[in-house]
């Protein structure tokens, strides 16, 4: 029923085309279809006029003019269609998005020649790629929005030219069949804690930051070598020769273990807490999640950001 209705929504001869779906699309003229522009249709307008002029007051002027302008007319279709034919379109690897933002969806194209005007967009979206494309292989973005969060596909593509007269209009339409994963919109608001723990260094990284200023340590202790060069004391080394150790006594930072606000709707409360993982990442803080069944244990970097978002995106809905 919603692919009726979004399919109602559509301009007229693109409702009378049944969807296709693939990985892969080659443009040939089973696939491509073509009807003249408002451009065109003002053309034949004029011929018309052209001729009834000449006609009317026996002029060979007007209808030289009339006659050439309905053999330009006659070519530009297969101009145009050429433009498009024998393109090979194929889904990228579509990157992680943020919805009720704009996302590209990838793509690869392979043409033998180059190809002029390009115009593709999804459907119901504002935003466009326009552009040419060389000969041989390049890689394109075409924008949309999506509304909501998991693994969407971006729906109906129409990729037209109206090159190089701009008398008529060829396009074709395609669904990529590649889904892309969609996290959810990122909210300021509150979170629920379960617990805190210390966080344990995982990396020398840790003791770089901490080792940044004299203000972070309170003591001196002979340097053993499994401490690494960032507890280094490198004043007292240069000043004595004597390798020293710095000792902290500032408490390590805390690790949180999050999960979705009960008292909010449960999908305002993915989004405040898609919010606070991008902050804490931000931060250095290890932090971990616990949405429904999924837990995920406390950590720093990138990639726990990463497993986190992922698990928002795809918790269940309710």
């Amino acid at each position: 029923m919603r692919s009726a209705e979004a399919r109602a929504c559509e301009p007229w001869p693109d409702r009378l085309i049944h969807p296709h779906s693939s990985e892969r699309l080659r443009l040939t003229l089973r696939n491509l279809y073509i009807l003249p522009s408002s451009f065109g249709w003002l053309w034949l307008m004029a011929i018309a006029v052209l001729y009834l002029m000449g006609t009317g007051a026996s002029s060979s002027g007007p209808l030289l003019l009339a006659y050439g302008g309905l053999g330009v007319f006659l070519l530009s279709p297969f101009l145009t269609q050429f433009n498009l034919q024998g393109l090979e379109l194929r889904c990228g690897e579509p990157q992680p998005g943020f919805a009720n933002g704009p996302v590209l969806y990838p793509l690869e194209a392979w043409s033998k020649s180059p190809r002029l005007q390009l115009r593709a967009s999804f459907r119901g979206q504002q935003a466009h790629w326009s552009g040419d494309l060389p000969a041989g292989h390049s890689s394109l973005g075409v924008p949309w929005t999506p509304a909501h969060r998991g693994r969407q596909r971006p729906g109906r593509m129409r990729l037209e030219s109206r090159a190089p007269l701009g008398l008529f209009v060829c396009w074709t339409l395609w669904d990529p069949a590649a889904e892309q994963l969609i996290y959810p919109a990122p909210q300021r608001g509150s979170v629920r804690k379960l617990m805190e723990s210390p966080q344990q260094p995982t990396s020398a990284v840790g003791d770089r930051e901490r080792a940044g200023g004299d203000q972070h340590w309170h003591d001196l202790a002979p340097h053993r070598p499994e401490e690494g060069m960032a507890r280094l004391a490198w004043k007292q080394l240069a000043r004595s020769g004597t390798r020293l150790s710095k000792r902290f006594s500032d408490p390590e930072p805390q690790a949180e273990l999050l999960t979705p606000d009960p008292a909010l709707p449960w999908e305002r409360a993915l989004e405040q807490l898609c919010d606070r993982c991008l902050r804490l990442a931000a931060s250095g803080t290890a932090f971990g999640l616990l949405v429904g069944s999924n837990r995920i244990e406390p950590a720093v970097g990138e990639r726990q950001l990463r497993r986190c978002l992922e698990a928002l995106a795809l918790a269940p809905m309710r």
